[in-house]
């Protein structure tokens, strides 16, 4: 069963272009989201720390001195809320600096309304919460706790983004299981992108650089070779 998040979400719109301010305030509206709109990053941050939303629609070209990088950087100091990139540049670098800086996702404009819903519920969905899951899950120091989406190594808070913790809550529900990199993606990204091992490799990296003293040779997030990753209970 889907997140009620997937059919009913607050989405805060961080965009200062009138018209596609317009278009997207429509298509989220039609489909039952409620829609508030912030033209700058600054007032992003205000607005999300006053009535956080469930979902950030953040533009990377806005006026002032927070860009998009820049806005989602600080939001990232002090939230966890998914966030998808609007931006006309496609090109393999800036995607990878938007997820770098706490993206969930991107989407490159000219869009469709049907790329902009399919990509809103993608993120919506795959950042619910999951009742069939163990409160904490605990490994040799590492703690995860489901109920707050709190992870701690040692007693000290490690701050991820959604993603990042997506993946980890993933590999932290079967311990010492290979996750297939498919299976990963699939669980992580979403079933579209099952093929999109950079994404994962990516990802990986930022984890293991939180999460591991010497993330050259992990202890906890260990590779499998060519099929997956897993995380290891044992030294």
């Amino acid at each position: 069963m889907e997140s009620h998040l997937a059919t009913r979400a607050h989405v805060l719109v961080v965009e200062d272009e009138p018209q596609l301010v317009r278009l997207i305030r429509a298509v989220l509206e039609s489909a039952g989201h409620h829609v508030q709109v912030a033209s700058n990053g600054q007032t992003a941050l205000e607005t999300i720390a006053l009535s956080p939303p469930d979902l950030l629609l953040l533009d990377l070209r806005l006026p002032g001195e927070l860009d998009g990088y820049a806005t989602c950087r600080r939001v990232r100091e002090f939230s966890m809320v998914p966030i998808i990139m609007l931006t006309a540049r496609a090109s393999e670098d800036d995607k990878l600096q938007g997820f770098a800086a706490g993206a969930d996702d991107y989407i490159t404009k000219p869009f469709s309304a049907r790329e902009l819903l399919a990509r809103v519920h993608a993120v919506l969905r795959r950042t619910g919460t999951h009742g069939d899951s163990p409160a904490v899950v605990s490994v040799r120091g590492l703690e995860i706790n489901l109920a707050r989406q709190q992870v701690q190594l040692d007693g000290a808070d490690v701050h991820l983004t959604p993603t990042e913790y997506r993946l980890l809550l993933t590999l932290a529900r079967q311990p010492d299981r290979v996750v297939p990199h498919a299976d990963l993606l699939t669980a992580v990204w979403g079933a579209e992108y099952r093929d999109e091992t950079e994404y994962l490799r990516t990802y990986m990296r930022y984890l293991r650089r939180k999460l591991e003293a010497d993330p050259a040779h992990p202890r906890f997030l260990r590779t499998r070779a060519g099929v997956g990753y897993f995380l290891a209970t044992d030294e």
